[in-house]
């Protein structure tokens, strides 16, 4: 129904929160179309994520009709709620059911993870423990070795008030407790980041993988699109 010359994304986003999608849209190759829907996710708990599940498949519904290329089912704990196999089964039943490719924030991280070799990583949050320890189970049941999902203490709603200087700290401060990892992990596209990633990286010696770059490299992947980013981290400079 809709074309763009080198393919359409369907983007679901979880909350109504700006920033990610304005920085995913201006860093995309020019001539990915983008339809964005919005899930309305606002406490951020775990009851409210596998809620929301089924409002993410009316969303993939109405992106089906719309006969989009691609659609990327956004914000990682909604499918992550349900574990590593229960994610895959989603994924399996809305592609059967649509015959349009589905990804999601998990398997995009999952695939930028290997690309770029990484077998074990620190992980970085702004959820409570409760939810740190599902993610953790999510990523081992992968086969990674997660040696710990640390989060910052900030109401769900205020992530994006948080300055780049106060996820830096957070994030050095829980890789220097497990410096052996190969990188470093960033779950939730709520962070501001994208000034301090390449100075994580150069201080720290390790790849940051967070959900915009993931993001960025899955869909050029899957749309056989190469067009590299420099100044916000190794996954998109190389585009493994």
């Amino acid at each position: 129904m809709f074309e763009s010359w080198r393919g359409v994304l369907g983007d679901i986003k979880p909350t109504y929160r700006p920033g990610s999608l304005e920085d995913f849209i201006r860093l995309l190759p020019e001539g990915i179309g983008v339809i964005p829907l919005t899930v309305g996710i606002k406490s951020g708990t775990e009851e409210e994520f596998r809620q929301a599940l089924e409002v993410y498949k009316e969303k993939v519904s109405e992106l089906a009709s719309l006969r989009v290329d691609l659609i990327h089912i956004g914000g990682a704990p909604p499918t992550m709620v349900h574990g590593f196999s229960g994610e895959e089964e989603i994924v399996r039943e809305l592609e059967t059911k649509h015959k349009i490719p589905i990804s999601t924030s998990g398997r995009g991280q999952i695939g930028a993870l290997h690309a770029l070799g990484v077998k074990s990583f620190v992980g970085v949050t702004y959820f409570k423990d409760s939810l740190n320890q599902i993610f953790a189970r999510y990523f081992t049941e992968a086969g990674f070795q997660v040696a710990a999902m640390e989060g910052i203490e900030v109401p769900f709603e205020d992530v994006g008030r948080l300055s780049p200087e106060e996820i830096y700290k957070h994030t050095k401060k829980a890789f220097l407790k497990h410096r052996d990892v190969q990188a470093i992990y960033m779950l939730g596209s709520g962070w501001r980041l994208l000034k301090i990633v390449g100075l994580l990286e150069q201080d720290l010696e390790v790849p940051v993988i967070y959900a915009l770059a993931a993001k960025l490299w899955d869909v050029q992947k899957r749309f056989h699109v190469r067009q590299p980013v420099k100044g916000y981290g190794r996954l998109l400079e190389k585009l493994p």
